[in-house]
């Protein structure tokens, strides 16, 4: 550095004052070490049993450094009723860091083992167990054809834990999408529960917490006061690639220049230091000290750890990858447990056939069983701690606040598309958003729910009119101490990825609705993962409890070319496509209206069809609610099926539009001459390709059939793929209208005249249709009269 920029050094610059504290744990006396150092000792055999019977999958070094971490919580931190895993007045932990996924199963089997042993009157039914058989479907498909698999009834474990784990609320594993579920879940128990709110425990290693979406969810966690939410860093400096990943003391990190202490206070989040996270004292001390703080805000304990600890393999070479198949290296992470339990692993012998790889884990596996029950010790102070934590958790006397938000109210409501309320009702000749029509409609059900529906938006709430829902609740943002009647939250800005994995987790508590929005342009595409996620987690949940997916909604506003003043960065045609029969059936259900008057009935069908995700786009520009008497157009309500005919021909030719662009200029531009015209054409309208697909076999082909897509072209504003199951021919195909027909993005500048460059406005689309009436086909799409 030379004398200038020495000398031009400032020393002004200080972090403003934080209303979160610096804290470090110090050793508290633990008056039952030893039981701690057996628990992990046992912990620490499943987790290499795990990796080495299904070997080349896993990560057994996070899932023993952290191991201290989650052990301390399950048995001594958490409120929770380990018989009734699916009590909403539990505390809950979320593996953020999902790939420590046979660091779960192995404490969740130990936690069972030991209740089976000592306290069977607290296990929960069978399908909400983890048993120590059930280690033998950890990474295995229910296809798994090996015997012990299939004749005692494993549960498949996945590779990332989802609910289908009894205590695992969200689906984890895509990096940073776990923190910010996991704030959506303190979020949705805050909202119900009040200052007595159960307590939500995030575990994540400082690999997982350089995403961006997590710096946006520290932000809005930190902003909204989310004080029942605590992070447990496992800072262990060991990725795929790295040994260290974060800067400390003064050598720089590989990925970012931060530790994990300094992100979570810049972020004003209250840290706790724990300088040795392999020390139990240390580990219990900070728990209890971050349990105590009560200043309002969210709370980051970061342990100092090493991955892979006493694993015979450590830092980033244990991140996913261990010893070899029952090498004597294998064998000798047994010693201690033998020693300790007096007993002996069997060894592998033989051919190295899965069934007999099988039977030898599954041998290994009763072992760590007849140990646990001979000593018989471990597992009745096991069996204590979880009575103490279900004695704890009714002490608590959790019920939900008084005026809690009733989510219950809307399922159990006489709700009708074809009866849409006074606020969303319009008139012919009325002059409105879809982008209002849709906040309305919010709104109403959130006076209906008394605030079930939160929203928030990437700086966007008044522009996409998602502040609308808010209309009859406190102004301003949400705040649990300051503003807790308000329905709009703040997800760190301008923030579409963390927003979508809060409103997700918020959604999988089960008592609200979450509510993003941002441009269709940004939201469909940075919010797919969180949303794949949700939708994971609720077909898993599914699984176990049969109850219906509990849906957040992706708001896709200023949808299509209409946003064209905005230029092609803005003015997207492509995002439908990523969503639009784009997830397992049932899902996911986009909605794509083209009046004002449709979002109400596509809104309550949506939302009554129980998705995981609904996904309405909805465009900026006001709009005139059309005469659909005078036009002889269907009702609104008949969008609610997913498809409509506008009109109907003689014969098959036919033509297919979505989006509210080109259907809006084909009503008012290319419709009156084709009737005056006389066209022999079918005309139909996609309002929800899921919704369509939700009816019937026999209605749907009664309401469009199957030997009509032969003959059909379509016009849409998005692209053409997402029209490909209505159009059947190459020919159709070809003269179909799109937003990239003419090759290239689209230039800015009003609705219409973008509509015009791509060739999909209304003149264009008269065109297109009279040309389309007058091909002659190939015989196999030869026309059939009726």
């Amino acid at each position: 550095m030379n004398d200038t920029i020495r000398n031009r050094k400032s020393s002004a610059l200080r972090l403003r004052p934080r209303r979160a504290v610096l804290l470090k744990a110090k050793r508290a006396k633990l008056a039952d070490a030893r039981v701690w150092e057996d628990i992990d000792l046992v912990y620490r055999t499943l987790v290499a049993t795990l990796y080495n019977f299904v070997p080349t999958s896993g990560h057994p070094g996070g899932s023993i450094s952290s191991g201290r971490i989650a052990e301390t919580l399950v048995f001594d931190t958490l409120a929770y009723d380990y018989a009734k895993p699916a009590d909403p007045a539990n505390d809950l932990l979320c593996y953020a860091a999902g790939h420590k996924a046979m660091g779960l199963y192995s404490l969740w089997a130990l936690r069972n083992e030991c209740a089976r042993i000592a306290r069977p009157g607290l296990l929960p039914d069978l399908a909400r167990q983890i048993r120590l058989e059930d280690l033998l479907g950890f990474r295995r498909n229910p296809t798994q054809p090996t015997p012990l698999f299939k004749s005692l009834k494993a549960k498949c474990l996945d590779g990332h834990p989802t609910p289908a784990t009894p205590f695992v609320p969200v689906a984890t594993g895509a990096s940073g999408v776990g923190l910010p579920a996991a704030i959506g879940l303190a979020l949705a128990t805050l909202d119900t529960y009040g200052p007595k709110a159960p307590a939500i425990h995030a575990l994540e290693g400082e690999g997982g917490m350089t995403p961006g979406r997590v710096h946006e969810a520290l932000a809005a966690a930190a902003t909204m006061g989310i004080s029942n939410l605590t992070l447990h860093v496992d800072w262990n400096q060991a990725s795929i690639d790295s040994e260290r990943v974060t800067a400390e003391g003064d050598q720089p990190g590989d990925y970012v220049q931060w530790d994990p202490m300094e992100l979570c206070l810049l972020h004003d989040w209250n840290v706790v230091e724990v300088a040795d996270g392999k020390d139990f004292r240390l580990v219990h001390e900070a728990q209890r000290l971050a349990a105590g703080i009560g200043n309002g805000q969210p709370t980051a304990i970061v342990y100092r750890t090493v991955k892979g600890w006493q694993y015979g393999i450590e830092g980033r070479k244990s991140h996913g990858a261990g010893h070899p198949f029952c090498c004597e290296a294998f064998y000798g992470l047994h010693a201690p447990f033998e020693k300790r339990f007096k007993t002996k692993f069997p060894r592998f012998d033989g051919e190295k056939t899965p069934e007999h790889v099988e039977a030898v884990y599954h041998a290994h596996l009763m072992t760590v069983r007849k140990a646990l029950e001979t000593d018989g010790r471990l597992a009745q102070a096991v069996g204590a701690r979880l009575q103490a934590g279900a004695d704890r958790l009714k002490s608590l006397q959790r019920v939900p606040r008084p005026d809690a938000p009733q989510l219950k109210s809307f399922y159990d409501a006489d709700l009708s598309p074809a009866r849409p309320p006074q606020e969303v009702a319009f008139k012919p000749g009325q002059s409105t958003t879809l982008r209002q029509a849709l906040g309305s409609s919010l709104s109403h059900l959130n006076k209906l729910t008394k605030g079930a529906f939160i929203g928030c938006a990437a700086d966007l709430l008044e522009s996409t009119s998602v502040s609308v829902l808010n209309e009859a609740f406190p102004k301003g943002f949400y705040h649990a101490r300051n503003n807790p009647g308000s329905r709009l939250v703040a997800v760190g800005g301008i923030c579409e990825d963390a927003m979508g994995a809060v409103m997700a987790g918020l959604a999988s508590y089960g008592r609200h609705v979450g509510a993003t929005s941002s441009y269709a342009s940004f939201i469909a595409a940075l919010e797919h993962v969180p949303a794949r996620l949700h939708a994971i987690g609720q077909q898993a949940r599914r699984g176990v409890d049969g109850g219906p997916y509990r849906t957040f909604i992706i708001i896709n506003a200023h949808a299509g070319p209409k946003t064209g003043e905005d230029g092609p960065t803005h003015a997207d045609p492509q995002s439908l496509q990523l969503l639009q029969n784009n997830f397992p059936e049932g899902t996911m259900i986009t909605l794509t209206p083209w009046e004002p008057a449709e979002v109400w009935p596509l809104l309550i069908a949506g939302l009554q069809a129980r998705p995981a995700v609904l996904s309405p786009f909805v465009t900026r520009p006001p709009e005139t609610v059309p005469d659909r008497a005078a036009l002889r157009l269907p009702p609104a309500e008949a969008a609610a099926n997913g498809v409509y005919a506008l009109r109907r021909g003689k014969g098959d030719r036919t033509v297919v539009l979505q989006g509210s662009g080109v259907a809006i200029a084909f009503v008012r531009d290319a419709l009156p001459s084709i009737d005056r015209e006389g066209l022999d054409v079918n005309i139909f309208y996609v309002a929800s390709s899921e919704l369509f697909d939700m009816l019937p076999a026999a209605e749907r082909e009664q309401i469009f059939p199957e030997r009509l897509m032969l003959q059909a072209m379509a016009i849409t504003d998005f692209t053409l793929p997402t029209m490909w199951r209505w159009v059947r021919s190459n020919e159709g195909l070809a003269r179909s209208l799109h937003a990239f027909r003419t090759g290239h993005y689209l230039g800015s500048g009003q609705g219409d005249r973008v509509l015009a460059e791509a060739g999909i406005d209304g003149p264009s689309q008269l065109k297109a249709v009279r040309e389309w009436c007058q091909a002659k086909l190939p015989s196999p799409y030869a026309e059939t009269k009726r």
